[in-house]
């Protein structure tokens, strides 16, 4: 399946799983908001830190959920996280799960 597939199916999923793991404001970017993704692409997640409740562990929980609610590779960023030659780009694009 497509990662964008799977979000279209799992978005109010998705969301809890953010909020249930002390993050807020979850976005896709990447090939599944542009449209081409393939079955082999992965799901470009970004979420809002929350101050003292978000944790490294708390991202890699994120992932795991994710991933095993859409059966698709995920990678779950922070603003902070990307490279800050891209970041201005995707945070511009980036939509609300």
């Amino acid at each position: 399946m497509r990662p964008s597939e799977a979000l279209q199916l799992h978005r109010a999923d998705i969301r809890r799983v953010v909020e249930m793991n002390g993050a807020k404001n979850p976005r896709v970017f990447g090939s599944a908001l542009h449209g081409d993704d393939t079955g082999e692409s992965d799901l470009d997640l970004l979420v809002d830190p929350i101050d003292g409740r978000t944790t490294l562990t708390s991202l890699v929980r994120i992932k795991r959920e994710v991933e095993a609610l859409t059966g698709v590779r995920t990678d779950v960023l922070t603003p902070m996280a990307l490279h800050e030659r891209f970041r201005q780009a995707v945070l511009a694009e980036a939509a609300p799960v």
